[in-house]
């Protein structure tokens, strides 16, 4: 079993597999264009507010840091609690391209910020994540974001975000895995990763690829030969595999 829900509101997903890259916003409606084909589904809108909390010096000789994330996008702000454990180390992790490690997330009520700093944590950082989303299902639960990653100039002051990095986009490709099936994940994961590689590098997070230099060609590829209609899979596909794309797939 890939989860485990407590209740309405608590779920554990004993691993996690992720790959981070990052597209220049230019190329980011190509990009779009290609994971509507892709995926075969509709985008979700992302506007989050994510929160990174640490624990002070009386929660334990090790330290804890948790994410708080509220979801802009509902009606009323919707709070969740996400910690993200450590990644799967030894041979097996060393030789796969996908960055597997555990995570716990829970629903929370609208004063779960409160009842952190009461416990001790204390913020560390906040970040506004704007742009869309897919989930679907193609040999594993896969969700893409693509997203300008915006800093607060005044605590919590999200309508004054401005972007990090101007110019340029995170994606980030993520699926629940368990320890009796996340050599399939991985594989469902890089499979799809493959489709992307014109436009962009994914790989485990915190390893800068920077952008591909046949970004420029494969997104002028899929504008042309989509002309704003979204394609299916393979017509995607073949648009990158023609006019220079530059990987086969």
């Amino acid at each position: 079993m890939v989860g485990k829900r407590l209740g309405d509101n608590y779920r554990i997903f004993i691993m996690e597999c992720v790959v981070q890259g990052i597209v220049e916003t230019q190329h980011v409606e190509a990009l779009e264009i290609l994971l509507q084909g892709l995926c075969g589904v509709h985008r979700e809108r992302l506007r989050i507010h994510e929160m990174c909390l640490k624990s002070g010096p009386n929660l334990g000789l090790v330290a804890s840091e948790v994410r708080l994330l509220c979801d802009l996008e509902q009606p009323e702000p919707a709070w969740t609690v996400k910690h993200v454990g450590g990644a799967m180390r030894g041979a097996g992790a060393e030789q796969i391209s996908v960055l597997v490690r555990t995570m716990v997330e829970s629903k929370a009520s609208k004063n779960v910020l409160r009842v952190f700093y009461a416990l001790g944590y204390k913020l560390d950082h906040e970040l506004l994540r704007v742009g869309f989303a897919f989930h679907f299902q193609r040999g594993a639960q896969i969700t893409i974001t693509v997203s300008s990653v915006n800093k607060m100039l005044k605590l919590h002051a999200t309508d004054e975000a401005v972007p990090v990095t101007p110019g340029i986009q995170l994606v980030e490709v993520t699926a629940p895995a368990s320890s009796e099936n996340y050599t399939e994940v991985v594989a469902a994961m890089s499979s799809f990763c493959e489709y992307l590689a014109p436009l962009l590098h994914l790989s485990k997070p915190g390893v800068s690829t920077g952008v591909v230099p046949t970004a420029a060609a494969a997104a002028a590829s899929l504008m042309s030969d989509g002309g704003g209609v979204v394609p299916t899979a393979a017509a995607a596909a073949a648009s990158l595999m023609s006019d220079g794309g530059g990987t086969t797939l």
